[in-house]
């Protein structure tokens, strides 16, 4: 499995084309027996996007063309909302999504890994979400009718950018309006700092900076980069505020279609890219501030010490911590540290 260096990642678009022209894979001469639709909302050129069509060649080779899966990133198939209708309609058969985003509709506890300030580093997120949290959120998913896959995708730590000023404390925050994804958690947070959150599909996100609906918003660097947001954002406060990854969830009833040994293949092509995935983006952190820095990006790192205060004074964590219950609430602080 390829390694995806810096050069890469800002090239991915290109060097998918050229892997294809170069004949990496033959396609079937017939039809696939099973046609998978796979969508998400990540830019073209995001690792994710690179290694799910890594997992998808992969897939049509080891089924020996019986599988094939069609890979739909950027908000090709619609924004979050409706790429989850149609997951559970049927229409979409594989879905990427953050369980604190719209999964969390549908499956509320799947949103408990994205409470602010809790992961001091990956150490600590690995620990907790391919371990029991993780498998307690993967069993919730699975009563709400989704299949989610062992492993999930790294979306990076998240931090604030703003088109008007530095943000440096909760103060900082007080009235200002930022565009949040789809979920109560965000917005529960957001408004805990004294902000004006908007809840904002990803696929809106860059017209709404652009046309001043919201002034900020909150997001990976991957995703500060691939979606051009730097060219709409002046600020960018180091909060790293949340940890967010992205589920990978059938369909159920298309999943069980498809026989056990195909579906085998499948699990463990799309588990092994997530995990391939997480090491491109740890090898990535390292290099995008600078990148970004060049596209006229101005980097602060706020006292974040200060933010948690605020959560805790603002009664956030003993909010969230009724809503998700003691078992799930014990699962996280066993690796996040006492909370409340």
């Amino acid at each position: 499995m390829r390694k995806i260096d810096r050069r890469t990642f800002l090239q991915t678009a290109t060097s998918v084309a050229l892997a294809a022209g170069a004949g990496l894979s033959v396609r079937p001469a017939r039809a696939a027996e099973f046609q998978l639709r796979w969508g998400f909302n990540l830019a073209e050129s995001h690792p994710i996007t690179a290694r799910a069509r890594e997992a998808a060649e992969r897939v049509l080779s080891e089924t020996k063309g019986r599988v094939e899966i069609n890979v739909f990133p950027n908000n090709q198939l619609g924004g979050d909302t409706d790429m989850l209708s149609q997951l559970r309609a049927g229409g979409l058969d594989l879905f990427l999504n953050s369980g604190i985003n719209v999964l969390s509709t549908i499956v509320p506890s799947a949103s408990i890994y994205g409470l602010g300030f809790i992961f001091p580093d990956y150490d600590a997120v690995w620990k907790a979400m391919d371990g029991q949290l993780g498998d307690a959120l993967r069993t919730a998913i699975g009563k709400a009718n989704l299949v989610p896959m062992a492993k999930m995708w790294d979306n990076g730590f998240r931090n604030i950018t703003t088109s008007s000023k530095q943000i440096n404390t909760p103060a900082d925050l007080k009235g200002v309006k930022i565009r949040v994804p789809v979920g109560a958690l965000w917005t529960s947070m957001f408004q805990a700092f004294g902000a004006a959150p908007t809840a904002i599909n990803y696929s809106e996100l860059y017209s709404a900076l652009q046309t001043k609906i919201v002034d900020g918003q909150e997001n990976s660097l991957a995703n500060i980069f691939t979606a051009n947001l730097y060219e709409v954002q002046k600020y960018c406060a180091l909060t790293g505020h949340m940890w967010d990854a992205f589920f990978c969830v059938a369909n159920k009833r298309n999943w069980e279609a498809i026989p056990q040994d195909l579906r085998a293949i499948v699990a463990t092509a799309i588990n092994d890219a997530a995990m391939a995935e997480r090491k491109d983006m740890a090898a990535l952190a390292t290099t995008l501030r600078g990148d970004l820095a060049k596209k006229g990006l101005t980097f602060n790192e706020p006292d974040v010490g200060a933010f948690r205060d605020a959560l805790r004074t603002a009664g956030f964590y003993k909010e969230w911590r009724a809503k998700y219950g003691e078992e799930l609430w014990t699962m996280l602080e066993s690796t996040a540290g006492k909370l409340t």
